[in-house]
């Protein structure tokens, strides 16, 4: 089972998210944009986990996830990965207007390892991938053209462990199935 954790964004933050990216999709043949189905910020990504660790790495979840209060976030500003000036992902980024995000990450990271289920090691960056480019491309215009996003604050109040099958979605995109919700407790 390929399977990250994430905080996936109430609907009424992707409606926004979704005027506001519209007239710049329409523009934008060089970006490969993800679909809104695909819209989370990851906390986590655990790669390939067998299936008889899923009980135990699900419970241990859940615990680590009880032990956190519910955040206030913003999809707020943009940018590009690995940098502006050979990028191949387009993000947009994530404000912390209550809690510690990193905090939450570092948790559910710590729990999968413990449950036998190794994170990838990448440095922790809260943002939403928005779109690909197909080779390493300079996307300052594209990061002065999203730079203006400012969403609205909304409550996440729990993460999400998600199973990603990958090239069964629309133009062999990953699908992605919800395996477990994970409340924060506090």
């Amino acid at each position: 089972m390929r399977l990250f954790v994430a905080v996936v964004p109430p609907d009424d933050v992707l409606d926004d998210l979704e005027v506001h990216l519209e007239p710049r999709r329409a523009a934008g043949g060089e970006v490969r944009w993800t679909d809104r189905h695909q819209w989370h910020v990851t906390l986590a990504f655990l790669g390939d986990v067998p299936q008889h660790r899923l009980d135990d790495l699900t419970e241990v979840l859940g615990r680590s996830a009880a032990k956190r209060s519910p955040l206030v976030l913003r999809l707020s500003g943009a940018g590009a990965f690995p940098s502006p000036y050979a990028a191949r992902v387009l993000w947009a980024g994530v404000e912390q207007v209550r809690g510690d995000l990193g905090a939450v990450a570092n948790g559910i990271r710590s729990s999968a390892s413990s449950a036998g289920a190794s994170p990838d090691g990448a440095r922790f960056h809260p943002h939403l991938t928005l779109g690909r480019f197909g080779r390493p491309t300079e996307a300052t215009r594209w990061i002065r053209a999203l730079d203006g996003l400012e969403g609205p604050a909304w409550v996440a109040d729990g993460a999400t462990l998600i199973e990603s099958h990958l090239g069964e979605g629309r133009g062999r995109r990953p699908r992605y199935e919800v395996v477990a919700d994970l409340p924060f407790g506090r």
